[in-house]
């Protein structure tokens, strides 16, 4: 039994054991299960079935981090990303205008391309393209977007006609969601694990009185999966072939990549695999596993697949090889039979894991070069301008637009490279006729 765990999964019966990694694989889903409730709430907006989007998420999660601990074994887990998931329902469908079908189709082939770009290590020359501030504010930016979702959600903050955002006045719906936003700040600063999970619990129990939460007759925990059919590879292609759905793959593609690089150099050395010249073994696996999942992910009908930094809690339990994965990707197939309580759970509740998940990225803003303007300018155009104009792509086309503009005024001509000008001369020509 161990020599197979060994040749499958990674795991080395001298230096670990089943039960740490068993209990390392359930710390990290219920840090991470919030995504259960979330990401079928954050599409369905676009009107998507959310019953279906339900079934497709926790499929989804299931394949993607099954398929890293067999083909990588390392101790991370991948679902749909928060951020991504957000781009898809209140940039392409609700601010482009594009249907749910034929943003389902951008996400399809992104993740074909995320294949090829991996196979054949194509994503190093992206990454050298960007500039390292850059990918910092990106992240950052991605962090304030989520964050203000979420208290759009609550009723937090609402649409004025003076000021055009305000705080909005103190609902059922406001209340609930002030409740789980504190509630989840409150467990986190205690170091509780899963503690964006309990947030989303309490705050749904407290939206049953509040009148919020709605429990419908002969309601029971527990039945059988949702069925697919409503979103299942329901792709549309048309207006695929324009420069403005280019632009929208390409930013789709530099945030995946940018994240889940991030996320699995940042993991690799909470475990300790990183070797002296700094690789990461089995990190092509990891990524191309990433890249299966997104497109298996786009079949199903859900939103890119990314690997989550919550992963590190089940790490700091002790969590070191495959196992760890394959059974937190058991733990999402067992989920999918529970699609009554995660469904009960209304948009307030989750408004706390958006808000904490928005301060968690907020991190790389220190990681940012601030004492040179030149640097520090596009990186705050970048972070921004995604809150304010209400989409992802729109602050990462004028973040690079503002880079490319003050480098070549200032005459730092060698920190632009051709990729940089290409694309801001395309980012121009989707503003003026885009």
């Amino acid at each position: 039994m161990k020599n197979l765990l060994e040749k499958a999964l990674g795991f080395d019966a001298k230096s670990m054991k089943l039960r740490t990694e068993l209990i390392a694989g359930a710390t990290t889903f219920l840090t991470m299960s919030y995504i259960l409730a979330v990401n079928p709430t954050i599409l369905s907006s676009t009107g998507m079935d959310k019953g279906a989007l339900f079934t497709a998420t926790a499929l989804a999660s299931a394949i993607a981090t099954l398929l890293l601990a067999f083909m990588a074994k390392l101790p991370f887990a991948q679902a749909p990303s928060m951020g991504l998931n957000a781009f898809f329902a209140y940039t392409l469908c609700l601010a482009m205008g594009y249907t749910w079908q034929q943003a389902l189709a951008i996400m399809l082939a992104e993740g074909v391309i995320f294949i090829l770009i991996t196979f054949f290590n194509i994503r190093e020359l992206i990454l050298e393209s960007i500039p390292k501030n850059m990918r910092f504010s990106i992240s950052a930016g991605i962090g304030m977007f989520i964050a203000f979702i979420g208290l759009k959600n609550a009723d937090i903050i609402v649409a004025k006609e003076a000021t055009f955002v305000g705080l909005g006045k103190f609902t059922p719906t406001c209340i609930l969601g002030i409740v789980a936003i504190l509630m989840s700040g409150i467990l986190m600063a205690k170091n509780v694990k899963g503690s964006l999970f309990y947030g989303i619990i309490v705050a749904t129990l407290v939206g049953i009185p509040l009148g919020v939460t709605q429990i419908p007759n002969g309601w029971i925990p527990i039945s059988a999966p949702q069925s697919l059919s409503p979103i299942f590879c329901m792709f549309d292609f048309k207006d695929f072939f324009t420069l403005q759905t280019l632009l929208v793959i390409f930013s789709l593609l530099i945030v995946n990549v940018f994240d889940t690089i991030g996320t699995i150099v940042g993991l690799a050395y909470k475990t300790g695999i990183v070797r002296a010249d700094g690789s990461i073994p089995h990190v092509k696996e990891a990524m191309m596993s990433d890249a299966i999942g997104t497109t298996c992910g786009a079949m199903l009908g859900s939103s890119t697949i990314t690997t989550y930094v919550e992963s590190a809690s089940g790490i700091a339990e002790g969590g070191r090889s495959g196992v760890t994965s394959f059974f937190v990707g058991l733990l999402f197939i067992i989920a999918l039979f529970l699609s009554p309580i995660f469904l009960l759970i209304p948009s307030a509740a989750t408004s706390g894991a958006l808000v904490l998940v928005g301060v968690l990225m907020i991190d790389s803003v220190k990681k940012i070069d601030l004492s040179d303007v030149s640097e520090a300018f596009p990186a705050f155009i970048t972070m921004i301008t995604m809150v304010l104009c209400y989409s992802i792509a729109d602050g990462i086309c004028l973040g690079i637009l503002s880079y490319v503009i003050v480098k070549l005024c200032t005459l730092q001509f060698k920190q632009l490279n051709p990729t940089l000008l290409v694309l801001s001369v395309l980012f121009v020509i989707n503003f003026i006729f885009g």
